[in-house]
């Protein structure tokens, strides 16, 4: 039996502003343990792969953060893992019929899919491993395998599964029905019932039967999607879908799409922890709390106050006198909120960016797929950035209409284009780029590099930067530095 995990790694991660936003979201996040979700993701997937290989759908923007991530286990070798690049989000149903296509084509029909997505967290993984023994053997049988977790309290954030009769020689049962996410006192008579699991959005099949189910349920996601998939050249392990071609795929889930409707669906009895770390309140469960209920990440002090989260950056973090609060500090923004109106973070979020703020999508360090850059000054005449490149890494050639550029090597040794001109700049030295002359950095040494960057002019939007050649494909893109 061939097993190959299918690792869905994108969306903002709304709830979890400020930490969490669209250029670095949740699943890059890191966790008390240090590691970030889709480290750990990754982790739990290779130890199931039975090839040790894995399929990630994901964007090209998340493309090198997923690379950077997965380069940590200690096994991985990257020229067996597949990524497939959505060029924008359209929900798991397509994202999981490419994928079965993938799969089919590189593994057989009958290989086993285990769909994961990258920022749930789960430990306990002897039980998690037999529920996918569990789950990849129905799927074998035929069957359209989810995985449930039996709820903890009335969760309102989360589908809900009804189980109906035991499979024999099963921990499963077959699906009586999916429900959507109740109220209150629904989600309240499904915990009492004992009868409901919550939906993990975790699943099994192989990808023969999720193709097959697919056609009858839902034949214009398969059709499009299969489309999509032969226009492409697929060979390789960095496949991009066209942009066009994709954009007519449904904005559709896996759920909608084939698992309420199709006849052969089972529920694994799944024990193992789970978190899909949906909110601040979610991340709080993580911490252990003191004699007063608190909850800490980072450097704080508390005085006279109980049952707060607070989660820390570089400064220090004092409450005196409140209760029941959520405090969430990073360099360029502070959460503050009641722990019951932790769903209500997606709102700000959605304010900052109907006001066209940075805050909604980039921290002051964005990454790059050659590096990173933090800004450390940003005015109206001028903008300062401290940029690190990676070994090797190569910035594109580019030119911009409104601005000059100073850089200031701090640390290592940069290969410098200017014009028709290229020469090392070493630590210490410094060079400058006119307005609309062409220029380009590079690292060539197998250490990092770090520079300051001086911007001067009327205008610093990176959309004013004109890309000529670029390694990451990203010529005519203006939107990711």
């Amino acid at each position: 039996m061939k097993i190959i995990p299918v690792i869905l790694s994108g969306g903002a991660g709304t709830r979890l502003w400020p930490v969490s936003r669209k250029a670095y979201p949740k699943p890059f996040m890191k966790m008390a343990n240090g590691k970030t979700l889709a480290e750990l993701t990754f982790d739990r997937a290779m130890s199931i792969a039975t090839e040790q290989a894995v399929i990630t759908v994901t964007s090209r923007d998340y493309y090198f953060l997923c690379k950077d991530a997965y380069k940590k286990h200690p096994a991985c070798d990257l020229d067996k893992q597949t990524f497939l690049l959505e060029p924008e989000g359209r929900n798991t149903a397509p994202a999981i019929a490419l994928a079965a296509l993938k799969v089919a084509e590189l593994y057989g029909d009958n290989a086993v899919m285990v769909v994961m997505p990258s920022d749930h967290l789960i430990k306990n993984m002897d039980d998690f491993h037999r529920a996918v023994k569990q789950a990849a053997e129905l799927a074998i049988e035929g069957y359209l395998t989810t995985f449930g977790i039996y709820p903890t309290q009335p969760e309102t954030g989360y589908g809900y599964i009804k189980s109906g009769e035991v499979i024999a020689n099963k921990e499963a049962c077959l699906v009586e029905k999916f429900v959507e996410k109740p109220s209150l006192t629904v989600a309240k008579s499904y915990l009492a019932s004992g009868e409901y699991l919550w939906n993990s959005g975790m699943f099994a099949f192989t990808a023969q039967t999720l193709l097959d189910t697919m056609a009858k349920t839902a034949g214009d996601v398969l059709d499009k999607s299969q489309y999509c998939y032969q226009q492409t050249d697929t060979t390789g392990n960095q496949i991009e879908f066209d942009a066009k071609l994709f954009k007519n795929l449904p904005d559709i889930s896996i759920d909608y799409a084939v698992m309420e409707s199709a006849e052969k669906r089972a529920v694994v009895d799944s024990k193992f922890d789970w978190n899909d770390i949906g909110s601040w309140n979610a991340m709080a469960t993580l911490s252990e709390s003191d004699d007063s209920g608190n909850r800490i990440e980072g450097k704080a002090i508390t005085i006279d106050s109980k049952n707060c989260y607070i989660r820390s950056g570089d400064r220090l973090v004092a409450t005196v006198g409140v209760d029941d609060l959520m405090v969430v500090d990073t360099t360029d923004a502070v959460l503050i909120a009641h722990k019951d109106k932790s769903q209500g973070v997606k709102d700000v979020v959605q304010f900052l960016k109907s006001k066209g703020h940075d805050a909604a999508i980039f921290h002051k360090t964005v990454h790059r797929p050659w590096g990173s850059f933090t800004v450390l000054e940003d005015e109206d005449d001028c903008k300062v950035k401290r940029l690190v490149v990676k070994p090797g890494q190569v910035l594109s050639l580019q030119l911009h209409h409104r601005r000059s550029e100073h850089w200031t090597v701090v640390s290592g040794t940069a290969k410098v284009r200017i014009g028709d001109d290229e020469f090392l700049l070493e630590e210490n030295k410094s060079v400058y780029i006119p307005v609309k002359t062409l220029h380009r950095l590079e690292n060539p040494t197998d250490q990092d590099i770090a520079l300051i960057e001086v911007q001067c002019g009327d205008y610093f939007g990176e959309d004013d930067i004109e890309r000529f050649e670029d390694i990451y494909g990203r010529t005519n893109d203006k939107k990711t530095g």
